[in-house]
């Protein structure tokens, strides 16, 4: 009886044992930043489960599968073989790598699920990089080389961010944005065209920064010379003004002295500068003459 219990016992253990590791091997987690998607894979109510897992260990069994969505910020680049290649209004072919930033919010996982049944990577490179491609193609050909490859790069961008956010949105996915890895790859003969102009084009823009400097000198120059003039024709003016006013001061002074001059002051100036002595020779008969009237 006591090998019977002891077997009992042992094959009740070894079936716990098993019963423990086969759950233990069916249980799959769902860690923080994910969500997960359930699928009843057999029976009456297979296909995607109405609601996501959220954080936590979720047994499956034999019956069910999960998969795992990342909820937060996601990156991705398409470069070398998948690199998109596109055509342009003129028929020539480009290539560029490119990339996006995007997220799956937590109440659209069984949304996208359902529309792509796949998971993250497969959506990513499959669907996501054939929407991006698509919209780079349709842009690029209402575009020239020389648009995307210079000015209107920005634009083009810009146009294809426009085009995807709306498709991806449709379906469940939020684009933050695309974007272009480095420059686009372009056959060497379009590039040295596309460098011979910018170089002509830089040139002409020196050319005519240094006839608009010329002209600049030329004008200030020109400038320079009327003020000169102007100054000189102003202080020629004022000189001619004070000779003028000096003239007319003279004249004046010379008036007033004129008028001044009197016999009586003239007789004064000879007593002032006489030193009472009579001459000691009378050459010419004349002699000195002072009237001394009765005014003392």
């Amino acid at each position: 009886m006591k090998l019977k219990h002891k077997i009992q016992a042992g094959v009740a253990c070894g079936f716990t044992l098993v019963a423990a590791l086969y759950i233990g091997c069916n249980l799959t987690r769902v860690p923080a930043g994910y969500r997960g998607v359930i699928v009843n894979l057999y029976g009456s109510d297979k296909g995607v489960s109405e609601q996501s897992a959220g954080v936590g260990r979720y047994y499956m069994g034999w019956n069910r599968e999960m998969y795992l969505f990342p909820t937060f910020l996601q990156n991705y680049s398409w470069t070398g073989e998948q690199a998109i290649a596109m055509q342009t209004s003129e028929g020539l072919s480009i290539t560029t790598s490119a990339g996006i930033t995007y997220n799956i919010a937590p109440d659209n996982v069984v949304k996208v699920f359902q529309k792509y049944r796949l998971g993250i990577e497969e959506i990513t490179n499959t669907f996501l990089h054939n929407q991006v491609r698509d919209a780079m193609n349709e842009v690029a050909s209402t575009m020239t080389v020389e648009a995307i490859y210079g000015s209107g790069k920005e634009r083009f961008i810009s146009k294809v961010n426009e085009i995807v956010k709306k498709e991806a949105a449709d379906n469940g996915i939020e684009v933050d944005k695309i974007y272009l890895v480095g420059s686009f790859q372009l056959p060497a003969n379009v590039v040295e065209s596309i460098n011979t102009k910018i170089q002509a084009s830089q040139n002409a823009m020196r050319v005519e920064n240094e006839v608009a400097t010329s002209r600049a000198e030329a004008q200030k120059t020109i400038v320079d010379a009327k003020a000169a003039a102007e100054r000189r024709l102003i202080e020629a003016e004022a000189n001619a003004k004070q000779i003028t006013l000096n003239a007319e001061s003279q004249a004046k002074a010379n008036k007033l002295l004129a008028e001044s001059i009197t016999p009586e002051f003239v007789q004064y100036q000879a007593i002032l500068k006489w030193d009472g002595q009579l001459p000691t020779t009378n050459a010419g008969g004349a002699m000195p003459f002072i009237n001394v009237g009765s005014k003392k």
